[in-house]
């Protein structure tokens, strides 16, 4: 099966985003209210939390709700404040080398992926990442070098709190290196359990465990996977093998003196790199993000696609997937 990928750049009047909006709202409007419009927050609640945890974001939210018709569903839908449940697989980890290189593969379901690179210029920082319930992000980096990325941590406990991608374009768009991204990320609740790495140009890191229902964890973890420390369940652990691509990765990092090429090409193969694209938990790209050059650099196995904060160029991207067939009954 083949999707096009798309970059695209938007600035402080936010036209390009709001085009986005169109096209992606009708499908998010269904899986946001899944669950009935009583089961989401009100407005008022929304706007307060935002207020609370992220005041220098009230006002591009407020913004980017009047771009999207200003409805109140909009609104609520774009603070991601207690939105339903989700969940994805994903491995990441910093390269040991000289240079700072964040790796990560997203795992997730094609079905509900916005498939759009995003270079936004709405606030502080320039930021540019990969796309997800149109105001939040998954990985990114800014013009300050600061780069995330997000792996889901494993536990289905839900709780009051943010979706985790705006809390990632938060803290892109105020913080500059990774010791303040911890403390932003610590101090923001999320809805559900996550694990954020932040590298920044000086090499500095953090791997930061969120959790709806118990304090954050700041670590200086170098690989990220589906689990958190001191998790006893091993179901999740199981179902996306979390603990072998740990291991795997943490064996490449002592044992291992390889480029960075090297390094990036073993996420594009097992047991990083994953064809469980029925079980929604196929990889849907490989994202080497380099906060010193401020760049990104999207791979497949018989591709890739490099963009830049500094440089950017909107375009897009035709990528194969090796999704299984579905026979016939």
């Amino acid at each position: 099966m083949d999707f096009s990928f798309s970059a695209i750049a938007d600035d402080a009047e936010g036209l390009a985003w709001q085009s986005l909006f169109k096209c992606l709202w009708p499908a998010y409007r269904s899986w946001y209210l899944r669950d009935g419009h009583l089961a989401r927050p009100s407005f008022l609640a929304c706007r307060r939390a935002l207020e609370k945890h992220m005041p220098e974001f009230v006002d591009r939210w407020a913004e980017l709700a009047e771009l999207a018709g200003g409805s109140d569903v909009a609104a609520r839908f774009l603070s991601l404040w207690c939105p339903p449940a989700y969940d994805s697989a994903c491995s990441q980890a910093v390269w040991p080398g000289a240079e700072p290189l964040l790796v990560r593969n997203y795992d997730y379901s094609t079905k509900y992926f916005d498939r759009v690179i995003l270079r936004t210029n709405w606030g502080r920082h320039r930021v540019l990442g990969t796309s997800d319930c149109l105001i939040g992000l998954v990985d990114g980096v800014n013009d300050a070098g600061l780069a995330l990325s997000l792996t889901f941590g494993g536990r289905r406990t839900v709780g009051e709190g943010f979706g985790v991608p705006i809390v990632l374009r938060y803290v892109l768009e105020t913080c500059s290196s990774a010791p303040e991204a911890a403390k932003v990320l610590a101090r923001i609740p999320t809805h559900m359990a996550y694990n954020v790495t932040a590298l920044d140009v000086d090499g500095r890191r953090a791997t930061v465990h969120l959790a709806p229902d118990r304090p954050a964890q700041i670590t200086s973890a170098a690989v990220a996977t589906n689990h958190q420390p001191g998790d006893r369940s091993r179901d999740r652990a199981y179902q996306s093998a979390t603990i072998e691509r740990e291991r795997y990765l943490l064996n490449r990092l002592m044992l291992h003196e390889e480029t960075q090429e090297r390094f990036i090409s073993a996420f594009l193969r097992p047991p990083l790199f994953s064809l469980a694209y029925e079980r929604e938990r196929g990889t849907l790209y490989t994202a080497a993000i380099w906060p010193c050059r401020r760049e990104i650099s999207y791979r497949w196995p018989h591709s890739k696609w490099t963009l830049s904060v500094d440089h950017f160029e909107p375009g897009s991207k035709v990528v194969h997937y090796p999704l299984p067939t579905t026979k016939a009954s």
